[in-house]
């Protein structure tokens, strides 16, 4: 039997203010050189337990805890799922060399190694890559952090949604990468995107909402004998998007048209610049957006999407037509679309304004004269929608990042809005709350809503989206259908969803 990496016995675990504790009595021992995929509703507490594994928990996050046993790996790397809490150093080439330096790298080896990381993960930022890393997008970030644990090389990887905020082209790349330079090393990987990696792990761990563990295995034999666990708690495992289409009453084979048709657009762009300070960072030659559509923004990381929301917010300086024939305004600042508009951003953490979960949803209300007791009504009900009720009295930051993403969407469209802005709203989601926040945001569309929604996931392109703009390099460059997006990703990259497919197809098979 292998030597184990990492191991905690009878841990339990209580984060202050909360109800209950999140571990009672957990146990788990991963061996040398296995990949654990940790897998679970939103909330679950697998985040918590790499941090535990790691010792983050209670080594530098004070965490009240108590275990049996618990030992730590000697030479581990952790990769956050908020890139942002990631990083020491204020340019990219130096939060790599802060890790070559600790390993006492020469330094006239260091521009090379710092070179080869970047390019293995795809962070392409020319011949200098002195670069700000607060210039850089979120999955620009990502991949910066993947970067500066190449740089570690560590025996123990723990991996908390490394791709979520990448493009599927730069999702590939990654896990190519990971796969490649930890073939015998231990890896604990929190991940959504289960495709890409069920033909890189040979174990999944798979938890309840309670935090306790229902099954231990082989993937294809917990994807096959837990499926009825795995639909009930709304977490992902591979071919959910078609057991929804194959229920729902929304997406592909089952969409239903706007119930509103306008004459005018709700949004008209011509010459349309938004600009970070004085210098241009996003280009719209021309665009139109109506009632009833569900616009998907693509493209590569750093390409300009975020920034595209953000100008259309009125959060940046812009400069040409902007105008909203519908509503009879042209806007020239954020006062003219703040009444008609819902933003949320990418990070969940700039919207919060205050102290506890249940006022952050009821704020909104409040600022609006809302009664009382139709407040309290109103914020009871979005509570159980986003599944936030046992967490009503935390501070939003003591959230998972999965909920803060839940609360920072629940908060900024607590009412159907005209245009409804969302930075990758479903990034850290379980499978049950991507599919109630896409069911709410395509009631609104049908109602007349105009939703643009930055995504990098092609299912919801595919199942949701009316129209997809992709903007490259600063620059809505085309506009196309939801179809032909989907045949240019597959002409790029032919789908690899055979193997684990075909082994739960012939476990089936042998099990009849």
């Amino acid at each position: 039997m292998s030597t184990a990496s990492v191991a905690v016995t009878e841990l339990r675990l209580k984060f202050p203010g909360s109800p209950k504790l999140l571990f009672e009595d957990l146990s788990l021992s991963v061996p040398a050189g296995q990949k654990v995929l940790l897998l679970g509703p939103s909330g679950c507490g697998k985040s918590t337990l790499l941090q535990v594994l790691s010792g983050l928990i209670p080594g530098s996050i004070e965490v009240p805890m108590k275990a049996e046993g618990l030992q730590l790996p000697e030479s581990w790397g952790y990769l956050f799922q908020d890139p942002d809490a990631q990083f020491c150093m204020p340019y990219v080439d130096e939060e790599i060399a802060f890790v070559l330096e600790n390993l006492c790298v020469p330094r006239a080896e260091m521009p090379e190694r710092i070179r080869r990381c970047l390019a293995q993960v795809g962070l392409n930022l020319g011949d200098n890559p002195h670069v700000p890393i607060a210039s850089l997008s979120q999955g620009m970030k990502q991949r910066l952090a993947i970067a500066s644990l190449l740089a570690l090389e560590p025996e123990v990887w723990f991996l908390d949604e490394p791709t979520s905020l990448l493009d599927p082209e730069g999702t590939t790349e990654v896990w190519d990468t990971v796969k490649q330079v930890t073939a015998d090393k231990t890896v604990l990987i929190v991940e959504h995107k289960i495709d890409e990696i069920v033909d890189f792990v040979n174990r999944v761990v798979l938890f309840g909402p309670d935090a306790r563990v229902l099954a231990d295995g082989e993937p294809q034999q917990v994807f096959h004998d837990h499926k009825p666990e795995l639909e009930a708690y709304g977490i992902w495992y591979p071919g959910v998007w078609d057991d929804y289409a194959a229920r729902a009453a929304v997406g592909a084979a089952g969409r239903v048209p706007s119930g509103v048709v306008a004459a005018q657009p709700l949004v008209q762009l011509g010459g349309f610049t938004g600009f970070h300070g004085r210098t241009p960072k996003i280009e719209v030659p021309e665009a139109e957006l109506y009632a009833g559509d569900w616009i998907a923004v693509v493209g590569e990381n750093g390409a300009g999407k975020s920034t595209l929301l953000q100008s259309l917010m009125q959060l940046l300086p812009t400069a040409g037509e902007y105008a909203m024939p519908l509503l009879k305004r042209i806007v020239r600042g954020f006062d003219d679309v703040a009444d008609v508009t819902a933003y949320v951003f990418q990070n969940p953490e700039m919207q919060f304004v205050a102290g506890t979960v249940y006022d952050e949803l009821a704020f909104n209300f409040r600022r609006d004269g809302v009664p009382e007791r139709e407040v309290q009504a109103k914020t009871e009900e979005l509570l159980v929608w986003f599944g936030l009720t046992d967490h009503r009295s935390l501070h939003p930051y003591q959230l998972s990042l999965g909920q803060k993403r839940r609360l920072s969407v629940a908060a900024a469209t607590v009412k159907a809005q005209r245009l409804v802005l969302l930075d990758e709203p479903t990034f850290g989601q379980d499978a049950a709350n991507t599919f109630a926040l896409l069911e709410k945001l395509e009631a609104w569309r049908q109602q007349g809503s105009a939703i643009v929604m930055v995504t990098h996931d092609p299912e919801i392109v595919a199942r949701f989206a009316t129209r997809v703009w992709e903007v490259r390099s600063g620059r809505l460059a085309d506009v196309m259908s939801p179809g032909e997006y989907v045949e240019r990703l597959e002409a790029a990259k032919p789908m690899k969803r055979e193997p684990i497919a075909a082994s739960i197809a012939s476990l089936e098979e042998t099990r009849r």
